[in-house]
């Protein structure tokens, strides 16, 4: 017999990917969301799963309560958030807390011995402590950078016992890029598309061949030939232009960072890629709010054989050091952009193109799939946390 789960605010269902992962044997998994496109995605992956619909009207839900072995979810963050307004209890959004609350209550008081897991964002302290006293239980923080390569610091409430911190996988951010992911582009529809109507010459020399199932064989170093001509067309969506508002670090700093454009605010931050990717958020706006902005290679030209003895090495991989006199340089052999989703599925530990998905006979946008994955879970944390549940085998 497997657990009965009721997940609360289950966008993109990645409690059920964990449970899977996990080898957590489920017999019904019952999920509250209200999105559509997180919805989309739910129902294209997990067939098995049951909603249930607004999480304000589980009073009225055609579900036994008493049945339910373990309650996860995580609760809207915004009102909590120290990146945000906090709000706390007073936001609308935060007030939803009450409802995990109000549900958690009414199981216990039909089944004591039931599990739960509840995920918020970290906070002051004062709403953190009321929390715990609401729900019974203290926090585990636990930052996704200990399993992914992305920074994300998460308090987790849940009254599985022995819960500890992961061993940290020392993932980093050049590990999981997107290694085709202008190729992956250009298999496209749309680009075959584009292929055939700008680069018809290109073809009748045999340097590509035009087909949905089959691309050029091409790199991101090959950024002076046409080949790189390409990649620029293909990722221009992600690709940041690189102009003189670009501000070059004097030192290398914490997590990364190499500048900002224009003002030092997420949005228009860039970082190198051999740290750690920064939190992706679901609900920021602006250059690299959501994702952030990276810097593949190297700048100026001129620079390179100055800057021999200046370069570094991480992991075995060389790189350079950027200095405040390649601020006005030109990216060589690089450029700077934003994460593909499909890389910010892997910070999030999901299969490639898991978020890829219709919605009224379209395909989601990117812009979608972002918001969804920076609302989501890092499905590994979830995973280890999960797996001290008795007669789970621990990592």
């Amino acid at each position: 017999m497997g657990l009965n789960v009721l997940s609360l605010f289950d966008g993109i269902s990645c409690g059920k990917v964990a449970l899977e992962r996990a080898g957590i044997s489920v017999a019904k998994y019952y999920a509250s969301e209200i999105d559509a496109p997180a919805l989309a995605v739910s129902k294209a992956r997990h067939s098995d799963i049951i909603q249930l619909g607004d999480v304000k009207n589980w009073r009225n839900w055609d579900i036994d309560l008493g049945s339910i072995d373990l309650l996860i979810g995580g609760s809207p963050c915004q009102g909590f958030s120290i990146a945000g307004k906090q709000l706390n209890f007073a936001d609308q959004r935060s007030k939803l807390f009450f409802e995990y609350l109000g549900i958690l209550n009414a199981i216990r008081a039909k089944n004591p011995n039931v599990l739960f897991l509840l995920e918020n964002v970290k906070m002051k302290d004062e709403y953190r402590r009321a929390i715990s006293n609401c729900i019974g239980a203290d926090p585990i923080k636990i930052d996704s950078a200990l399993l992914s390569a992305q920074r994300r610091k998460r308090l987790y409430w849940t009254n599985i016992e022995g819960v500890t911190q992961p061993k940290d996988k020392g993932i980093m951010l050049k590990d999981i890029v997107h290694e085709n992911a202008d190729l992956d582009v250009a298999m496209s529809e749309s680009w075959c598309k584009w292929f055939t109507r700008k680069a018809e010459y290109l073809v009748e020399k045999q340097y590509v061949t035009v087909s949905p199932e089959k691309a050029a064989t091409m790199t991101a170093r090959q950024f002076i030939s046409w080949n790189g001509n390409f990649i620029l067309e293909c990722l221009e969506k992600y690709i940041v232009p690189f102009d003189k508002t670009l501000k070059i670090l004097e030192k290398e700093v914490e997590r990364g960072k190499v500048g900002y454009f224009n003002k030092d605010s997420q949005g228009n931050r860039v970082y190198y890629i051999h740290n750690k990717a920064v939190t992706l958020c679901g609900e920021a706006g602006g250059r690299g709010s959501k994702t952030g902005c990276y810097l593949f290679g190297c700048i100026t030209p001129e620079r390179i054989e100055k800057r021999q003895n200046g370069q570094r090495f991480n992991d075995g991989n060389k790189f350079y050091t950027l200095t405040a006199q390649d601020k006005h340089g030109v990216l060589v052999e690089g450029y700077i952009r934003r994460l593909t989703p499909i890389e910010c599925e892997r910070l999030q530990t999901l299969p490639d193109n898991y978020t890829l998905a219709e919605l009224n006979g379209k395909p989601l946008s990117d812009n979608k799939r972002y918001k969804m994955l920076g609302n989501g879970w890092t499905v590994d944390v979830i995973v280890h946390i999960l797996s001290f549940i008795k007669g789970v085998q621990n990592e």
